[in-house]
């Protein structure tokens, strides 16, 4: 079975599938792929793609579209601000959005769909959501406050988001049908959301509403990729249409068993607790058996709930492969 079936077929709670898909959402850390090569990793494997290859992954294909051009100013500092007001956005404007982008996001596609062997792996994309993406603008303290102070500035980056996305909607489904998407938002902490419901109400809601079953009417699954424990926004995500959570991070408190329990059709991707990976097979083991309940129950891909750590030697890298190949071989239950 390949790829794209085998995640057609799990993200829809299908049991006529040969298994659950094997699959690295995550780019590893710098320093541990860094690691790796000096454990026998080809120092000339670079792309996320090239080292699932050689780890004998099942094939997925990432794209994330660049919503500013490179000649947009860059925040001073990590997590600074490009511009403070609606003045600073107006002057900035004519870097964000651009047709030019757009054509770069066809032509980043073409070029994946035109490369040999492409052709029957799963492909999944990002869209920069309307908590993320305003951040990135007015900078993390900034946009905190401007949820109070400038509502309308909020709400004009996002209405603006939103019609970019509408666009790159049509570009990206003239050349590929992809087998899932997220919104990227990071609005959880590890005690929560990082708003209220009136303002997700006012502020990101109505864009999902807007956007998600335009991409589910093209047969693309809809899913959230925020950290943090997630599970008391899943009920604020479903009245948005989005139909699954990544990565469920076990650190923060997040018991995929539970989730499933309370909503037995959400889609999941993540969970298992990568702060395991290093103690070995025993503990490797223990921590699949944690989530097998949820591995059973279908759609639920188990992978590592964000990436893989430093300190996580490619032997033990290897012990987490072996058993995810068997535990993904416990769906369908037989």
């Amino acid at each position: 079975m390949i790829s794209s079936e085998r995640f057609r077929k799990a993200l829809s709670f299908s049991r006529d599938l040969d298994r659950l898909p094997a699959i690295e959402w995550a780019t590893w850390w710098n320093q541990t792929t860094d690691e790796w090569k000096s454990q026998g990793l080809p120092a000339e494997l670079t792309a996320h793609d090239d080292i699932c290859k050689y780890m004998g992954l099942d094939k997925l294909h990432h794209f994330w579209f660049q919503l500013k051009e490179n000649s947009c100013p860059i925040p001073g500092y990590h997590g600074g601000p490009i511009v403070s007001d609606e003045n600073g956005y107006e002057e900035i404007s004519k870097h964000l959005f651009t047709d030019a982008l757009l054509d770069k996001a066809y032509n980043d596609i073409k070029r994946f769909i035109e490369t040999p062997g492409s052709q029957d792996s799963a492909i999944w994309y990002t869209l920069e959501g309307f908590f993320w993406f305003p951040r990135t603008i007015l900078g993390i303290e900034n946009h905190l406050y401007a949820f109070y102070d400038q509502p309308e500035l909020m709400l004009r980056i996002n209405r603006d988001l939103s019609d970019f996305h509408h666009k790159l909607i049509d570009v990206i489904y003239q050349l590929i049908k992809p087998e899932f998407m997220t919104f990227a938002e990071d609005l959880s902490y590890n005690h929560g959301p990082m708003l209220s419901k009136d303002q997700y109400d006012e502020f990101i809601l109505p864009f999902y509403q807007e956007l998600a079953p335009v991409i589910q009417s093209k047969g693309t699954k809809v899913l959230i990729d925020t950290d943090g424990f997630v599970e008391p926004l899943i009920p604020w995500f479903l009245e948005g249409g989005v139909e699954g959570i990544l990565p469920l991070e076990r650190m923060a408190g997040v018991d995929v068993n539970r989730i499933r329990q309370n909503f037995p059709q959400l889609i999941m991707i993540g969970g298992f607790d990568k702060t395991v990976m290093h103690l070995g097979e025993e503990a490797i083991r223990n921590e699949f058996e944690r989530i097998s309940p949820a591995i059973v129950s279908g759609g639920y891909i188990p992978g590592v709930d964000h990436q893989t750590p430093p300190g996580v030697s490619m032997e033990n890298y290897r012990t987490y492969l072996k058993l995810l190949y068997e535990y993904c071989s416990k769906y369908p239950p037989r």
